[in-house]
């Protein structure tokens, strides 16, 4: 496969960046998305070129660092992540375009790389759940229903990618938040801190500058992780009650 590719290139979070086109060819349709940007990286390298900055860690589909827009999609046209996206989802010829994730709270650091440091300090504002001292107990000591079980574990499947925040048109944090609060407001292990985690967590998302949801649902549309916009409406009643009993003490 021949390919055109225009890559967003932006020396670091202060300059200028523009989108610059290069060309690769002899690509295998069976090379991920990542290994064809290695092909590329190895070619610029041995011209002498900065070759182009993305991240990526696992590549299997797991860890959600492989953040690039591709073609005007979040992790591009198939519903997974950028590392587990195959060169046989394009055509010989295509012109294919590779931008970063376009959000404020999340700034390029240089070319498709951005620092999505904001997602950790969500998850730092939660803080920790309790714990009695001593020896743990067993987990079937704890009897959980099974749909509330199956619940907690698809919203605790969220690998914090940014996809949602990049397919939203107001760049909101609310299905990756919902889903951070769903996971542990719904066990027991979580409970006792709820309130507190919820709003302390919802309060850290709007300090980030994520913008607010409107219900277009293209976050869970695009996430690779099929995560649920139910996990918004839950986040909702776990904030709203929380700012009441708050309010009533």
């Amino acid at each position: 496969m021949n390919l055109t590719l225009k890559i967003w290139r932006q020396k670091n979070a202060d300059a200028s960046g523009k989108m610059q086109t290069y060309n690769v060819t002899d690509i295998s349709p069976e090379m991920s998305f990542l290994e064809m940007l290695d092909v590329l990286n190895e070619d610029l390298l041995k011209k002498g070129e900065d070759p182009i900055a993305f991240d990526h860690d696992c590549r299997e589909g797991i860890c959600g660092m492989c953040s690039l827009f591709i073609n005007g999609k979040p992790h591009g046209p198939s519903q997974t992540t950028t590392c587990q996206l195959h060169m046989r989802s394009f055509k010989d010829g295509d012109t294919v375009y590779i931008e970063p994730w376009r959000a404020k709270a999340f700034p390029v650091v240089k070319d498709l790389t951005v620092d999505r440091s904001s997602f950790d300090r969500i998850i730092q504002a939660g803080g920790y759940i309790s714990v009695n001292t001593g020896n743990a107990p067993d987990a079937n000591e704890m009897p959980i229903p099974k749909d509330v079980v199956d619940e907690a574990m698809s919203s605790a499947t969220c690998i914090g990618c940014g996809a949602c925040v990049a397919a939203c048109k107001n760049a909101s944090a609310m299905l990756f938040v919902s889903a951070k609060v769903s996971q542990l407001a719904m066990l027991p292990q979580g409970k006792p801190e709820k309130q507190k985690r919820v709003e302390a967590m919802v309060a850290q998302m709007d300090e980030e500058g994520f913008g607010a949801c409107t219900n277009t649902g293209a976050c869970s549309a695009e996430c690779p992780k099929d995560i649920s916009l139910t996990n918004i409406a839950r986040m909702n009643r776990e904030y709203f009650g929380a700012k009441a009993s708050s309010e009533n003490v």
